[in-house]
């Protein structure tokens, strides 16, 4: 079943964790717009679109996964979702810089990574609106624990209608952080880089990952 206030949860997740995203995709984007000069900002929306877009994808392919382990194997699910309660303590205690662990997830998926990122190169020295699409399509899979952690918890959530839409909203939620170039964006940014604020939220993430493991293995 569906976490109550998933999509908004969902949002505040990419938004007080989009300075992580900076580190990640920042250059990136920020060359994508200095190569497209007075075109930048149709350059990051592009990159950018095709980022989330991935992450949609990436969603879809973890909530039919957890749908179908629920269904196959009810312990698997618990299993599962006691993952997915962990990952979002860790993202909690990243959010609020109290421990990087969770940076430590993204080994994970240096495998597929390997085998994408000999792609990028060709996008990159592109000017093409949709080689810039397909750049941020494919910098969508690039190792990401805060990524990891939102999907473990899509995964559990087991509903392939939510699990896209839930990703699209994480990735609204980077998205300011990034396109910065807008006034909204660079209070969004400023928000996130407070220490009280990123405490708080830190906390609230720490919370609503107890909360997660409690419901798995006391109400049930």
């Amino acid at each position: 079943m569906t976490e109550p206030l998933s999509l908004l949860t969902a949002f505040l997740l990419g938004v007080f964790g989009s300075s992580h995203c900076v580190v990640m995709c920042g250059g990136i984007s920020a060359a994508i717009g200095a190569r497209a000069g007075e075109h930048r900002i149709r350059a990051s929306l592009l990159f950018n679109s095709g980022r989330i877009f991935s992450y949609a994808i990436a969603g879809l392919i973890v909530s039919f996964a957890g749908l179908w382990l629920a269904q196959q194997n009810h312990i698997l699910m618990l299993v599962l979702r006691s993952v997915a309660a962990i990952m979002l303590i860790l993202m909690g205690l990243y959010v609020a810089r109290w421990s990087m662990l969770l940076t430590r997830f993204e080994q994970v998926g240096n495998l597929l990574w390997k085998r994408l990122q000999p792609l990028t190169v060709r996008f990159m020295q592109s000017e093409k609106s949709s080689d810039q699409l397909l750049l941020g399509m494919l910098w969508g899979w690039l190792p990401c624990g805060l990524v990891y952690s939102t999907l473990s918890w899509v995964a559990a959530n087991g509903d392939p209608l939510m699990g896209p839409l839930s990703m699209l909203a994480f990735g609204a939620g980077t998205l300011p952080a990034l396109f910065a170039t807008t006034l909204a964006g660079s209070m969004i940014s400023g928000l996130s880089a407070n220490t009280h604020v990123r405490r708080f939220a830190g906390l609230m993430l720490i919370v609503y990952g107890l909360w997660t493991g409690w419901s798995v293995w006391f109400q049930h």
